[in-house]
């Protein structure tokens, strides 16, 4: 994956006959794949990013009882749009584009999206307040990291998962069905399906089973 993500930055950055607007649209079908990539600060024009932040900007200062007008945003914003999204503001993401929901998703204050890759939310997410999910990263080499160059990797939330407040996912982790992240986790490898996982960095803690139903009889 690596290795294939390389060559297609070293194709885009060597073909003269990308510039301007091909260039743009080149670099975002890179960004649209499910796969790993690296970039340079150049590669990514700003002009990207303003639909976004303006999107935002207009989403944050909608009222409690603006339903419509939250939803239209969204569905401007998004890549996929499910009509069960609910985001409290405040909620930035770096392109919107990438993002893409696929049932009831329940998103809650302060979460940020940095969708450098796709980010794709199964049925029935529920993400506290104040939790990041971040496809991109920095280089690890100082002199590296001073040129701008980054990497980015796409996010998998299946169905079913709860990410608990504060919480950190970084690029190229998948969080499998039905698990819970605990508050203030970074998520930095894969989760599998039906556990209950946390800490920095976060780990599996146990299997989800019938002895956590919650019994709502009050007789």
């Amino acid at each position: 994956m690596v290795l294939k993500a390389d060559l297609a930055y070293k194709n885009l950055n060597t073909n003269s006959n990308l510039k301007g607007t091909n260039r743009i649209m080149d670099f975002t079908e890179i960004m649209k794949q499910n796969k790993e990539y690296f970039s340079k600060h150049t590669d990514v024009q700003s002009k990207l990013q303003q639909k976004a932040k303006e999107l935002c900007w207009k989403y944050n200062q909608t009222g409690p009882s603006e339903e419509e007008k939250r939803s239209s945003i969204l569905k401007e914003l998004l890549g996929t749009y499910n009509p069960l999204t609910f985001i409290e503001p405040s909620f930035h993401c770096d392109y919107g584009f990438n993002i893409h929901t696929h049932g009831l998703t329940v998103i809650n204050y302060n979460c940020v999206i940095l969708d450098t890759s796709p980010v794709y939310i199964g049925a029935n997410a529920f993400i506290a307040p104040g939790v990041c999910l971040a496809c991109s990263g920095h280089a690890i080499l100082p002199r590296q990291r001073a040129e701008g160059i980054g990497t980015s990797k796409p996010i998998t939330i299946e169905d079913d998962v709860w990410i608990g407040a504060n919480a950190a996912v970084c690029g190229g982790v998948t969080i499998g069905k039905g698990s819970v992240i605990g508050a203030g986790s970074v998520v930095n490898k894969d989760i599998p399906a039906g556990v209950i996982a946390v800490g920095n960095p976060c780990k599996v803690l146990r299997r989800i089973t019938e002895k956590d139903i919650i019994n709502l009889s009050y007789e």
